[in-house]
């Protein structure tokens, strides 16, 4: 399949979308809404629409539009993989419009995978945001650590981070505690040293205690919270990995936490650009 100089790339997630209009390597107009799969019936009406509103062009689809609650599943490419194996593993739904698969690993005989990463970490390699030998992470509801190797993912680990924070503030013991704002300051730095404890669940019972005697303002928990759960989920990748430093691509609020934490470990921690690196990711993806 041809793209073109001018094709569509669509970064499409779980409650999420953004559409790009790439023309000449570069982004010439993009879109963000809330029509991410869950929200979607009909994928190749959205498509259509897609088309209608951008230009008639090849379009590149990533991410959950990928997965058994997507358009079709795409199967997975086992890592190691680069960019040459996701270009030979695209899934055509018809000529002029395919998906890009996932990558999954067995390192260990531990399973996992991923599902629209793949295309930031390979983009920051190829834009030269990241180095080809490098640690990554990609905080968010479900967090991965990506050990690169010569460009290509070698192997990565997902910690449900985001999704255990959301848990906790919405139901169960601690929820009327976790409602404040998480702020990077002093409680959410304490909550990164305890989390250096990896015990993870009974520091989480502290919290309560801590309430219960009066040695933390509830307007703290969700910081401490927070950093007790970013602090362990780093304090467990950290422990085995002899990189000195970890490229984080994330938004700068939530890069600046794992950042936080990432350097009191003594670490160095650099914050990327993950939509340059999508861009990047898919540029090399259609010139393969």
């Amino acid at each position: 399949m041809s793209f073109g100089s001018r094709f569509l790339a669509v970064d499409w997630g779980t409650t999420n979308r953004r559409v790009f209009l790439i023309d000449g390597g570069v982004v010439a107009k993009t879109e963000r809404d809330d029509r991410g799969v869950t929200s979607v019936q009909d994928f190749a009406a959205e498509a259509a629409a897609i088309r209608q509103r951008f230009g008639d062009y090849p379009m590149l689809l990533a991410g959950m539009v990928g997965s058994n609650i997507g358009w079709r599943p795409a199967p997975y490419v086992a890592a190691p993989a680069g960019i040459a194996e996701l270009a030979a593993g695209l899934l055509r739904i018809d000529d002029r419009t395919v998906i890009v698969p996932g990558i999954s690993t067995q390192v260990n005989g531990r399973p996992d995978v991923m599902r629209g990463e793949e295309v930031q970490l390979l983009g920051a390699v190829a834009a030269g945001l990241v180095p080809a030998d490098s640690l990554l992470a990609q905080p968010g509801t479900h967090c991965k650590w990506v050990e690169m190797q010569g460009g290509k993912v070698v192997d990565f680990v997902t910690a449900m981070t985001g999704e255990l924070f959301a848990l906790l503030r919405k139901h169960g013991l601690l929820a009327a505690q976790l409602g404040g704002e998480v702020t990077l300051g002093a409680a959410f730095l304490e909550g990164v040293e305890h989390g250096k404890r990896q015990d993870l669940a009974a520091s989480l019972f502290g919290i309560r205690a801590a309430k219960m005697l009066g040695q933390r303002d509830d307007a703290d928990a969700a910081s401490y919270a927070s950093g007790l759960l970013i602090g362990t989920d780093v304090a467990a990748r950290l422990a085995g990995s002899g990189h000195e430093a970890v490229h984080i691509l994330a938004d700068p609020v939530l890069g600046g936490l794992y950042a936080a934490a990432i350097q009191a470990h003594g670490r160095n921690a650099y914050l990327i650009d993950s939509h340059a690196a999508f861009v990047a990711g898919v540029n090399e993806i259609v010139s393969q």
